[in-house]
């Protein structure tokens, strides 16, 4: 009893620190610049939500080619929010339109705090399963990531839900947990190790069903919205991004970053090297999800579908603070079910997200992927070590 006090105490500490450190980051986010702009940022105090805002409104008003033209995208949001706006772009892929569009439909304040939440409240649902406690429940949606994610106005919240709910229900809902997983598309890079779990889990019917979701959703987008945009994603956007994430380290939109590639650029690895460096931490979360989703595992299903959200962070090149949503329920169900992990060592993992940036920005040290690679890794090593270690019965 005098332990789980102690960690109750450290619980209600560490959640004092986050939401005031939050609370803090954005009274001063949202404190606007004589030019409309954030004084903190330099940018819309909505940041990353604006984009989306944005698509859909040039949709309704049909300029969906606008989109994919980085001039005249630019010069739109200029006059739409500030002409001090710095350089923005759409970088999604076009089938995120059906959330843009009804977003868009709204003026923005109403439409950023329908996202947000909205967005929480998905991952809410999508992590029942786990059964936490309600403490452990709501660190777990309203932790450092989620704090960042809303900061941001990302979609953190809501990948972290299609992933997390998915992988939940693969076993016993196969077809359920094939659609969230084929919702994935609008995040494709973040859902990289999905098809190595469904295919080493053998659950054919989940893999059917997202496929036919992938397909169904990329058709349906480009019969409401025009076949140009696919075009346009492939021509025009996916390039551009591709030349924002090979930039020379360190660029502003490195600091959040928390990938092997950006730390490999921040090492001073040329683009092979760091490519080469993310091949290698991806492989080797390929490797330990298939090892975990394989029929032969007795890992428990929520323990697997915690940390292989946690190895997608860890398994793509292009992902930011806001991303690591899954990090926190990890932790949270790692804190509850692994007695024999350090709580106060699970602090610093779980607040990362808060802090990545200014390693980065103040530190130039891009560290951020070895948050989730470190939890995944003494988790294995608590799961494995420990089976192997077991005394054997006699036969």
């Amino acid at each position: 009893m005098g332990a789980e006090r102690q960690d109750i105490r450290l619980a209600i500490i560490v959640t004092v620190f986050v939401y005031g450190w939050g609370l803090f980051y954005f009274a001063t986010l949202w404190t606007l610049a004589p030019d409309g702009l954030s004084a903190t940022t330099g940018s819309t105090p909505y940041w990353d939500f604006s984009n989306l805002w944005s698509a859909g409104r040039l949709i309704l008003d049909g300029h969906v080619d606008w989109l994919f033209e980085p001039d005249h995208y630019r010069a739109w949001l200029r006059l739409t929010f500030s002409e001090a706006l710095p350089n923005q772009e759409w970088s999604y892929p076009p089938n995120l339109f059906f959330l843009a569009v009804p977003l868009g439909a709204l003026p923005i304040m109403p439409a950023y705090l329908l996202w947000t939440f909205g967005t929480i409240l998905c991952l809410h649902f999508a992590i029942r399963p786990l059964a936490l406690p309600l403490l452990a429940h709501w660190l777990a949606i309203t932790g450092p990531a989620v704090w960042m994610n809303a900061a941001f106005g990302q979609n953190g919240a809501l990948t972290a839900a299609l992933l997390l709910g998915g992988l939940l229900n693969l076993e016993r809902r196969p077809i359920l947990a094939g659609v969230l997983i084929g919702f994935m598309a609008i995040k494709p890079h973040l859902a990289l190790l999905v098809p190595f779990c469904v295919l080493a889990s053998r659950n054919w019917k989940a893999f059917l069903s997202a496929a036919l979701t992938v397909v169904g959703l990329n058709l349906a987008t480009g019969l409401v919205f025009g076949f140009d945009v696919w075009r346009n994603f492939f021509g025009v956007t996916a390039p551009l991004m591709s030349a924002i994430l090979e930039a020379p380290f360190p660029q502003s939109y490195h600091g959040n970053a928390a990938t092997a590639f950006i730390m490999g650029r921040w090492l001073g690895f040329d683009l092979a090297g760091a490519y080469a460096l993310q091949a290698a931490f991806a492989l080797a979360a390929i490797i330990v999800c298939v090892v975990m989703w394989r029929p032969a595992s007795t890992m428990p299903v929520a323990k697997r579908a915690v940390l292989t959200a946690v190895l997608a962070i860890v398994s793509t090149p292009y992902g930011y603070s806001y991303d690591m949503v899954p990090l926190g329920v990890a932790v949270a169900w790692l804190a509850v079910h692994d007695k024999g992990m350090n709580r106060l060592g699970l602090v610093p993992i779980w607040i990362a997200p808060l802090f990545i940036h200014a390693l980065i920005i103040k530190g130039g040290v891009a560290i951020g992927v070895l948050f989730p690679a470190t939890l995944a890794i003494w988790a294995l090593w608590r799961e494995w070590s420990g089976k192997m270690t077991a005394p054997r019965s006699e036969p």
